[in-house]
């Protein structure tokens, strides 16, 4: 492997990268401190912004049904570790929203390795999100510009779709669980071998599952 392949930015399966950072809740090691958890790390741009302020709020009030999922939530931008105590009293006095979840404080080591500067947005970090699953190995990865938002229920969603197709070997529609075609049901992953999709028919006119045709079966679900 050369220097330019060591230095790449993690993708999607890769195992989510050793380090050692501080953060409002002391030093903490990634991803052995969640070992057995599922952890969303997002960065922000910086603290005391409108933007990311509305998002920590946003994130504060979801973090217990993340939680509920077995996953965490940590944060992250290229600021001081005081500055992020600062901000946090700042909501919590001003928006009566304290949050609970650790911020780290990079020095920017944490940054480069993740890919979270784009230098076409300028030298803040973007908003940059990571979920990693309970194995350490990183499942989705997402990036909004500084100037938008992002939207806490999906990334509930991802975190809890995940989750499902893993458990039940199953692939998850568009805007699941409200699908425009398979409402609440999950995908039936296509047969891979002429007798697999023979008995994909067989199976749905026993009730197993249903089907439009060999390639394309779903079925319902518990979440739990």
């Amino acid at each position: 492997m050369n220097i330019k392949e060591q230095q790449r930015i993690p993708l999607l399966g890769d195992d989510f990268p050793e380090l050692r950072v501080q953060t409002t809740h002391g030093v903490k090691e990634l991803p052995k401190d969640y070992a057995g958890k599922w952890f969303v790390l997002f960065s922000h741009p910086a603290d005391f912004t409108p933007v990311c302020t509305t998002e920590f709020v946003a994130f504060q009030k979801m973090y217990e049904k993340f939680k509920a999922l077995n996953c965490e939530l940590i944060g992250l931008s290229v600021d001081q570790v005081f500055s992020h105590i600062k901000w946090k009293e700042w909501i919590k006095e001003k928006l009566d929203v304290e949050i609970q979840f650790p911020i780290i404080a990079d020095t920017g080591i944490v940054a480069e390795k993740l890919g979270l500067i784009h230098p076409g947005k300028g030298t803040n970090t973007v908003r940059a999100v990571f979920v990693v699953d309970d194995k350490g190995k990183i499942r989705i990865i997402l990036y909004y510009p500084q100037e938008l938002g992002r939207n806490m229920d999906e990334i509930l969603r991802v975190v809890e779709a995940m989750q499902i197709s893993d458990k039940h070997e199953v692939a998850m529609p568009a805007n699941w669980p409200n699908n425009e075609i398979v409402k609440d049901h999950v995908i039936i992953p296509p047969a891979n071998n002429v007798e697999t999709a023979k008995e994909r028919l067989e199976k749905a006119k026993a009730g197993e599952f249903e089907c439009f045709d060999w390639w394309l079966c779903h079925k319902k679900i518990t979440k739990k």
